[in-house]
């Protein structure tokens, strides 16, 4: 794990570093994605402003949580784990060769390989919204760090879980991007309007409820019950996702290319 952890550091620098070297692209990347997030924010004001101050029994405040959560889990997991979009990709050009060629886990190096320089402005956005709504509450910020980190694992394990069924379909790139939508859609709007089915779907099999509403209920009425079943379920679903994705890898065939990363 410690040596795992290293790489993933290592992998981290340089992209950074990588990214840094183009300093404008990425501050306008960053800053184009924050303000795009603005834009939606707006008409949910405006919409609370109509209806009242409460949607499905969530106040324009627990919107903002909701959506600041949703921002920094997503960007924190596409700073850290943006390849894991690109997994696709890596098995149906053979490129995934590459990363089998090094002496590492290869999980670990195929996911932290990337970032991307739209989700430091996602990342941020996030911390900044909660700075708007609850910048003098402790609990609120507590449960916001743990729904970020949370939900920047189910993000990638979601997104891995998807893309590795290429090892047994073919091109999975439209499931990948179709799951990928769905996902950040069932995190941005209060749970309770969607049907018992969907709600179901929302914590099982794409469980990124777990880690953006679920936080939210244990600030408003903390249960440690609660809160052991979504930490627990949540880090089964990520180990699910890399035994996944380890099965899938002994179908995988090379593409015989002929490179290395360094």
């Amino acid at each position: 794990m410690k040596k795992h952890l290293k790489i993933a550091a290592c992998l981290f620098r340089l992209n950074l570093a990588s990214a840094l070297e183009y300093r404008s692209s990425f501050l306008t990347q960053a800053f184009g994605m924050a303000l795009s997030n603005s834009s939606f924010i707006f008409f949910w004001w405006i919409a609370f402003q109509q209806l009242g101050g409460y949607i499905a029994g969530y106040s324009f405040q627990d919107v903002l949580f909701i959506w600041a959560t949703t921002s920094s889990a997503f960007g924190l997991a596409n700073v850290l784990f943006a390849n894991a979009a690109n997994v696709t990709k890596l098995i149906v050009s053979g490129e995934l060769d590459a990363y089998l060629l090094q002496p590492c886990n290869v999980l670990v190096n195929v996911l932290c390989a990337r970032t991307s320089l739209s989700a430091y402005g996602d990342l941020a956005y996030g911390f900044i919204l909660m700075g708007l709504a609850y910048h003098d509450t402790a609990a609120a910020w507590l449960w916001f760090f743990v729904g970020v980190l949370l939900g920047s694992l189910l993000f990638s394990a979601v997104t891995l879980t998807a893309h590795t069924l290429s090892f047994y379909w073919g091109d999975a790139s439209m499931i990948g991007q179709l799951t990928t939508e769905f996902v950040i859609n069932f995190s941005i709007y209060p749970d309770k309007i969607y049907g018992p089915a969907v709600r179901a779907l929302m914590y099982s099999l794409l469980p990124i409820g777990l880690a953006i509403h679920v936080p939210l209920r244990l600030f408003r009425a903390f249960s440690p019950l609660t809160a052991l079943a979504a930490l627990g379920a949540s880090l089964l679903y990520c180990v699910l996702a890399g035994v996944f994705f380890s099965r899938g890898l002994r179908r995988y065939e090379s593409g015989n290319i002929m490179a290395t990363r360094l």
